[in-house]
């Protein structure tokens, strides 16, 4: 069909997408450098250098910027047909890392691969595994989405199993941000209300359980019901993310001028970059991490929109997954940082330290972008 001169896209690739997201990850960077001084230079893993965790995380931004380049040249069908084989080569990786001697195992959990140079952590990459999988599983099963047995229990098996293996690690936060996936994605796909219904019931009794079972998720709970009750002990990690929030007020100390992340904050350049980013840039600060994510969320949305007006139900359903896992960790990252909810250890999409995260995060949104571009290819008239 002929599109009207003044209607076709005047570039190839959503440029407004490319340059927030690249504003976003040098953000970053920065705020996990100011973040981070002080537990560089106080720790003998680091050398005492005050530097090690820029570096490093400069490091992983060049990986994920180039695995990104890379990830753009692939065409949307060459994931779709894909996905059932990463799939299987991601749960491969979920029992491997629970191999004792081969998982490498930190605070208690075990989650990551030793690369010599890194550590893999399999649960980052499942994210946008289980999002192609969902999207190919929904557009192939459309016919039996209103089926209980051919359309919703098979993928309500391989959830159970991923999770399974999942809080096995313990990785909790990861399992919920990929339930959050699987069940938008079924649900955006025309999954049955009434199925959908009854599976948000089986979640929250599911999650009760294993609260409930689960003496250190207890025990979170309570810290995170009233932190001052013990300070020193469950609640000293989110009182001082309190307190950063309270020393920002609406504009901040300051850049660089916090005080929580002089060894008073775990994790300050991790899963509590936000408070750092409250008590240095203040209110505004965090509205505009808010803001931003809001953005990316739209912006998945109405790429996914004009897939689907082209009868692109994979590209569509994989767009929208994309801005849904974001959106999901960012809220849980932030309502954790908050106090609106209890503590996971789960980071800030694109802007906090760590190398799986930000090689996940950046290669999700070059296929973000590969859909944009091939929605403009079909636009003109091209072929993809």
């Amino acid at each position: 069909m002929y599109i009207p001169l003044s209607k076709q896209p005047r570039s190839e690739y959503d440029q407004a997408l490319l340059w927030f997201s690249l504003l976003l990850l040098i953000f970053g960077l920065v705020m996990v450098y100011s973040s981070s001084i002080a537990t560089a230079g106080a720790s003998r893993q680091t050398g005492f250098q005050e530097t090690y965790y820029l570096l490093r995380q400069s490091v992983f931004l060049a990986i994920a910027l180039l695995a990104a380049a890379l990830t753009f040249q692939v065409p949307m069908r060459v994931w779709q047909k894909a996905a059932p084989w990463l799939f299987l080569g991601g749960m491969i990786l979920l029992v491997i890392v629970l191999i004792p001697g081969i998982g490498r195992e930190v605070n208690g959990s075990r989650r990551w691969l030793s690369l010599g140079f890194a550590n893999l952590q399999p649960s980052e990459f499942m994210k946008l595994i289980v999002v192609m999988y969902a999207a190919d599983y929904t557009v192939r099963k459309a016919a039996f989405m209103d089926h209980f047995t051919k359309g919703f229990l098979p993928m309500l098996m391989v959830m159970l199993l991923i999770g399974g293996l999942l809080l096995r690690e313990p990785d909790f936060g990861a399992f919920a941000v990929i339930i959050a996936i699987a069940m938008s994605i079924l649900f955006l796909g025309g999954l049955n209300w009434r199925l959908f219904a009854g599976l948000i019931v089986l979640l929250i009794i599911g999650f009760l359980l294993l609260i409930w079972t689960s003496p250190y998720r207890m025990q979170r709970i309570v810290g995170f019901m009233d932190p001052w009750a013990d300070p020193y002990g469950k609640g000293y990690q989110l009182s001082h993310a309190l307190i950063a929030f309270g020393r920002g007020e609406w504009l901040g100390v300051g850049l660089g001028g916090s005080v929580e992340k002089l060894l008073y904050l775990p994790e300050a350049h991790t899963d509590f970059l936000l408070a750092v980013i409250a008590e240095e840039l203040g209110f505004i600060g965090v509205a505009v991490v808010v803001l931003g994510f809001a953005w990316l969320l739209v912006r998945a949305f109405l790429i996914g929109r004009d897939a689907e007006r082209q009868e692109r139900h994979f590209s569509a359903l994989a767009a929208q997954g994309i801005g849904i896992w974001l959106a999901v960790q960012s809220i849980i990252n932030i309502g954790v940082n908050m106090g609106l909810l209890p503590t996971k250890g789960l980071t800030l999409p694109l802007l906090s330290f760590g190398g799986s995260g930000i090689v996940a995060n950046c290669i999700a949104l070059a296929v973000l972008l590969r859909i944009d571009h091939e929605n403009r290819l079909l636009m003109t008239g091209r072929a993809v």
